[in-house]
């Protein structure tokens, strides 16, 4: 069965698109925890990023990038958070490893 961020690169359900290149999509979460919170997705299925391999680092590098490259397109110049929630207790809701970029707002600490 398809992940849902599956459903949404293949179109099957909508989602406010921000960015896309052939390694990934950017898209506007739809239970937003900052005024700014998009979700930066690998086209490839990584479950979680303690499931990653080694072959996987270039698109795990090239997520992080985009985020600072989609983060410097919406000036967000003052500052962002970058997560990854892994498993259960992390916060882990859908088992298609994202990025999550936030920001608009001042950041707290700690997070959780």
């Amino acid at each position: 069965m398809k992940t849902l961020f599956e459903r949404i690169i293949a179109r099957e359900i909508p989602a406010k698109i921000e960015h896309e290149d052939e390694h990934c999509i950017v898209i506007h979460d739809i239970d937003p925890q900052a005024p700014i919170h998009l979700l930066v997705v690998p086209k490839i299925v990584i479950p979680r990023i303690t499931e990653a391999r080694s072959e996987e680092q270039s698109i795990l590098g090239h997520l992080l990038l985009t985020a600072a490259s989609v983060a410097k397109k919406l000036n967000l110049e003052k500052g962002f958070r970058i997560v990854i929630n892994c498993g259960q207790d992390g916060g882990e809701t859908v088992p298609h490893l994202h990025v999550h970029l936030l920001g608009g707002r001042p950041m707290t600490w700690p997070p959780g």
